[in-house]
């Protein structure tokens, strides 16, 4: 006989956990089906997690954020292996899939590991390890499988030369250089987080631009800082094959240009893990990528009791966005009421130097034909980016000239999305840039950028007063 649920939820990431603890709590029975031996998804054990732990091993390991004071060659380990990198990782992933176990077991989510696929509408069949299956019938159903890498026939995967971005947390050795393709979020953090250990990086991209969705000035501080540390791009140019010579990888690209490196991490693009589900049999298709269509305001599909969350409905695949589409969909599923989302939700990228972004870019407020100012703040105006050792860092406000109402915030630099929150805040309670002109910020703190911007978007909107000497000048000469 089949196991009966008020919600099944395939797939333990962000949205899934978040929508299956969302049910547990309105009082409905849960089961979570994870295909891994472990909880927690992409986001804990290839994505989001061992990504960010990876980065802040690197800055620690390599006192990066020290170099500002003791320069280029200051180290904290002089000789950084693979193992040091890893060490931490292990530990942190431990602490993630514990919190989780615990977090299920005490709101009463039941588990089981094996992999799904549809019988019907209702009905999912799952294979445990050990090759036994178990049918499971779900009154409402959340699929929140995530993504993996794309992996194309023509590149040359072997897991130690080249490589994905799941491979790319196991390394045995790290390279003296490497190749990123794909100049994507992911792409740019691993790049940026190499260029951090003194690896000699290239990005290779076939268009002429990357992360579009960024604020195009905020975009040329960006690359300006790559630059100036020896990163390298190759924009523009379409990969004709990836060979492998003397056991290094060489990048042909349509130009004629070859990009030797001893090894090559693939980042261009991701598609759903959505093909052993077998989607056909609950009424269900996807696109090219695997990914599922959802209504954008509730996630349901177009199986009406079906719903899906997290990467696999496609941008902004976000950890923190995946969150809160679990916890609608839990929400809907069950006709509990749910307040309109904030409009605006910050977008982080976790590359080195950060960045992060959230409202509208000045590119997006120029098409709109908003009347604007924009106020700028380097963080080494700040007292506390010299206490740092801060060397760039800058934080662009976008304000109407009609409402003084913010209407962007973005930020590059040390601690850019921990600071985009306040930007995040105003916007959200339809603040104005009076508020950064009227509140008082801790000193010393890199949050006085937003003054420091405020101050310089003011100035450059009201009109100059002139002083009294000057003002009794210009009446005499009037009067001449």
């Amino acid at each position: 006989m089949d196991r009966s649920y008020d919600l099944v939820v395939i797939g333990s990431g962000p949205s899934g956990r978040r929508a299956a603890v969302q049910a547990a709590k309105l009082g409905r029975s849960v089961l979570v089906i994870e295909k891994d031996p472990r909880l927690g998804g992409v986001s804990v054990h290839t994505g989001t997690i061992p990504s960010k732990t990876l980065r802040e091993t690197v800055l620690n390991l390599t006192g990066w954020r020290e170099r500002g004071f003791y320069g280029l060659a200051y180290r904290v380990k002089q000789d950084i292996a693979a193992g040091d990198l890893t060490n931490r990782l292990t530990k942190t992933l431990d602490h993630e899939v514990e919190g989780l176990k615990h977090q299920f077991m005490r709101n009463h989510v039941h588990m089981m590991h094996g992999a799904a696929r549809f019988l019907d509408p209702h009905r999912i069949e799952v294979t445990v390890d050990a090759g036994e299956t178990h049918v499971v019938y779900g009154e409402r159903i959340v699929i929140a499988v995530g993504t993996r890498p794309h992996r194309p026939d023509h590149v040359p995967f072997d897991g130690k030369t080249v490589v994905d971005s799941d491979g790319i947390i196991d390394l045995q050795k790290l390279p003296n250089s490497l190749s990123v393709i794909g100049a994507g979020v992911i792409g740019v953090e691993y790049a940026t987080i190499f260029s951090a250990l003194d690896v000699r990086v290239t990005i290779i991209e076939p268009r002429d631009t990357f992360l579009d969705f960024v604020d195009r000035e905020l975009m040329h501080e960006f690359i300006y800082q790559l630059r100036d540390r020896g990163v390298s791009f190759r924009l523009g140019d379409a990969i004709e094959a990836i060979k492998m010579e003397h056991g290094q990888p060489v990048v042909m690209l349509a130009g004629g240009r070859r990009v030797r490196s001893e090894m090559v991490l693939y980042t261009a693009g991701r598609v759903g893990a959505t093909d052993t589900l077998e989607l056909d049999r609950c009424g269900l298709g996807v696109d090219n990528r695997g990914r599922i269509k959802v209504d954008p305001a509730t996630f349901q599909t177009e199986v009406p009791h079906v719903y899906a969350t997290g990467d696999v409905i496609g941008f902004p695949s976000l950890a923190s966005t995946s969150l809160e589409q679990g916890r609608i969909a839990a929400c809907h599923a069950f006709g509990e009421p749910l307040p309109p989302a904030p409009k605006f939700f910050p977008y982080g990228i976790y590359s080195v130097p950060e960045i992060s972004t959230v409202g509208m870019s000045e590119e997006e407020v120029r098409n709109r034909r908003i009347p604007y100012e924009c106020g700028l703040a380097r963080f080494r105006e700040t007292s506390r980016g010299h206490i740092m050792g801060l060397q760039g860092g800058l934080l662009k406000m976008i304000v109407s000239l009609k409402t003084r109402k913010l209407l962007g915030v973005h930020i590059v630099g040390e601690g850019a999305t921990e600071l985009v929150h306040i930007g995040q805040a105003v916007l959200n309670l339809h603040g104005t840039l009076d508020y950064f002109l009227e509140n008082t910020f801790n000193y010393p703190t890199l949050a006085e950028a937003y003054k420091i911007a405020a101050l310089d978007a003011w100035n450059r909107m009201t009109p100059r007063v002139a002083s009294r000497e000057e003002a009794s000048i210009e009446a005499a000469e009037a009067a001449e």
